[in-house]
């Protein structure tokens, strides 16, 4: 069941879509960013999408999906992909810069009891030797609750969307092959080493999920690397995100099944 909007504001974290998103159905993706739909008139449109990804179970032809429109002059395309229905029925978040955002304002608003106690937040900040850059620095923290009560300055987020939609309440990441995915995670690594906390944030964008897991038969290097973290002291936070073609709800923590 989709809630609506209103009711959902009551009880978690919501990012409105502002302005409302637009309706279509699926024709395809092509050429990794664009994707052809067509309008409810009838007409055809080329629109931007925002996924690096392979969208697998996330492309469906002729199924229904939702667009956001720029008042940029300079775009090229005015309209971004947003939000899809997938093989089983689900809609997802396909946009790739919408969790950042969504995983930020939750941890501005005390919503993920792992990460508050923290002063200040920085976004897109250099770090480590693999010249990346982390999605969320949070630094100034309280006592991280460990028996000697080390005081740990900073704490390193990097967010992942999750969309494979497997079916029977069961996600998966990564959907394809992420060798960025895996310098994230040595990177992160490294960061522990060096006595700071490191944080790999799953946000799952994607109706009815129940249960995460790691696509070790997509990226097999992936996921050897990342249990190699989860031993080194990264540690793994997944939240599931109720979608509807108006807001995107931060809801409930989820376990991630190795």
């Amino acid at each position: 069941m989709l809630y609506g909007c209103h009711y959902l504001r009551q009880k978690y974290h919501i990012m409105d879509f502002t302005p409302p998103l637009q309706h279509g159905r699926l024709i395809k993706r092509y050429k990794r960013f664009l994707t052809d739909i067509i309008l409810d008139d009838g007409s055809e449109i080329t629109i931007h999408c925002p996924n690096t990804g392979s969208m697998k179970n996330c492309q469906v032809e002729g199924s229904p999906c939702w667009y956001s429109l720029s008042n940029n002059p300079t775009r090229k395309l005015a309209g971004t992909l947003e939000v899809v229905t997938t093989s089983f029925g689900n809609l997802a978040g396909v946009n790739t810069g919408r969790p950042n955002h969504l995983v930020r304002e939750a941890i501005e608003n005390g919503l993920i009891p792992e990460l508050r106690g923290y002063a200040s937040l920085r976004t897109e900040v250099r770090y480590g030797e693999e010249k990346s850059r982390i999605d969320l620095l949070l630094e100034d923290g309280e006592e991280d609750g460990s028996e000697s009560g080390t005081q740990r300055a900073q704490c390193y987020v990097e967010v992942k969307n999750v969309t494979l939609d497997c079916g029977d309440g069961h996600a998966q990441f990564p959907d394809s092959v992420t060798t960025r995915g895996s310098k994230h995670l040595r990177e992160l690594m490294a960061m522990v080493a060096e006595g700071h906390r490191a944080v790999l944030f799953f946000c799952v964008q994607l109706n009815g999920v129940t249960e995460v897991s790691v696509a070790g038969h997509i990226d097999p290097v992936y996921a050897e690397t990342l249990t190699a973290a989860i031993a080194a002291g990264v540690e793994v936070i997944v939240w599931q995100a109720d979608m509807t073609h108006g807001c995107i709800s931060l809801q409930r923590p989820l376990q991630l099944a190795l």
